[in-house]
């Protein structure tokens, strides 16, 4: 194997990569990989670009069930690792984790990893859709996660459960990592929180059913109505390459009653969060570990999430947080006033940032990640032993 592995990276997105993903692929090159983005074409692409990281465009559709333009994918993600003599492909999500170990397997690559964060539309949707899709995926994913040198990854100890009641893959070959990793650097507590009367609270969130938009604008209707003045804000886009995405009317019609304030995609979320005093995600989606909560946790916030896998392993109920019953917007309201206790918004958010720090570092995603990769390079586990782990700086990133 060449001194300098090469390790492509393939997601649906590269806006996937470049907000969950970029301190991972920057350790990456600091440690002396070699980094081959696999994504669609787009501004997120160009930014990662810009930012020297070598991106091989694929024209993947998440929607499409075409079988000739999967299978032609499928194809050119093998020519692709063929012709670039990839050593190792990790893709993340699920389809990208099945296409990217298939063209791995027939093109030769030595390692596949698949990461799959949450269990996804197919199989936690309850559409007819959905329901169609699952036998087949499960066919695909017993075809594709099989083998001595593939490893699935997955965020919580719910999903790997559950990939092995279904005998989907191999208990042998999946590995926990909790979560996509925090840079508690850049996410850290303000040197002081306003302590003022209009409490504000944050969901920020791919603007999904799923993910509790709705009962976040009735959790937010029912304490105006009561009397409470708290400030609501909403961060996130619609998405309309997914079945489950919130339609542009109801945001309408939720900001026409003025139940919160919608921010749109935010780059600076560290800013953000350093603004706020609580963020709820009321998902009753199959979360890894979201994102959002493990930043917030970092950034010292109060939180409040739904009692859901992903959810509760940030979220340890009047510890770190406030866990509440999935799809209920009282119970939701209920938490939010009890948080308007500024001790109690302290106490909670101080316990949150200290367990962040200590089980969700980026540091201690990477390193978990490159213990994966040395399972399947085995050239890679004796240039580990010989080669101290390089601490990155501050980073430059504000978005």
């Amino acid at each position: 194997m060449d001194e300098r592995p090469k390790i492509a990276v393939f997601a649906n997105s590269a806006w996937y990569v470049y907000n969950f993903r970029l301190n991972f692929i920057e350790k990456l090159r600091l440690r002396g990989f070699e980094i081959l983005l696999l994504t669609p074409p787009g501004r997120y692409a160009d930014r990662l670009t810009a930012l020297g990281f070598r991106c091989e465009h694929i024209a993947l559709q998440r929607r499409s069930l075409l079988p000739w333009r999967e299978l032609a994918l499928v194809a050119r993600l093998a020519k692709v690792l063929r012709h670039e003599r990839v050593d190792l492909i990790h893709g993340f999500t699920i389809k990208c984790a099945i296409y990217g170990s298939l063209a791995g397997r027939v093109s030769g690559v030595t390692g596949r990893v698949g990461a799959v964060t949450g269990l996804g539309y197919v199989f936690s949707g309850n559409t007819v859709g959905a329901r169609a899709l699952r036998p087949f995926v499960r066919l695909l994913l017993k075809a594709s996660m099989s083998g001595k040198n593939f490893r699935l990854i997955v965020q919580n100890v719910d999903d790997a459960a559950v990939f092995g009641e279904q005998h989907l893959v191999d208990n042998r070959s999946v590995r926990i990592i909790r979560g996509s990793g925090v840079d508690c650097r850049r996410f850290r507590p303000p040197t002081r929180r306003t302590e003022g009367d209009a409490m504000t609270v944050l969901l920020a969130a791919r603007l999904l059913w799923q993910k509790g938009i709705s009962e976040y604008a009735d959790a937010a209707r029912k304490l105006r109505a009561d009397g409470h003045t708290v400030r609501f804000l909403l961060a996130g886009e619609i998405d309309p390459g997914n079945p489950n995405s919130v339609d542009a009317g109801s945001m309408s019609t939720w900001q026409e009653d003025g139940l919160f304030t919608w921010l749109g995609h935010v780059d600076d979320m560290a800013s953000l969060l350093g603004s706020v005093d609580v963020v709820v995600l009321p998902s009753y989606y199959g979360e890894g570990l979201p994102k959002s909560l493990l930043e917030a946790a970092a950034s010292g916030c109060a939180l409040v999430a739904t009692d859901m896998p992903g959810c509760r392993e940030i979220v340890e109920h009047e510890k770190t947080g406030l866990l509440v019953r999935p799809r209920d917007s009282i119970a939701l309201s209920s938490a939010i006033l009890r948080l308007r206790d500024p001790d109690l918004r302290r106490t909670l958010g101080d316990a949150a940032r200290r367990k962040a720090a200590a089980e969700f570092s980026d540091e201690v995603v990477f390193e978990r990640t490159l213990e994966v990769y040395g399972e399947l390079l085995p050239l890679l586990s004796n240039r580990r032993a010989s080669v101290a782990p390089r601490r990155c700086g501050p980073t430059r990133r504000q978005g």
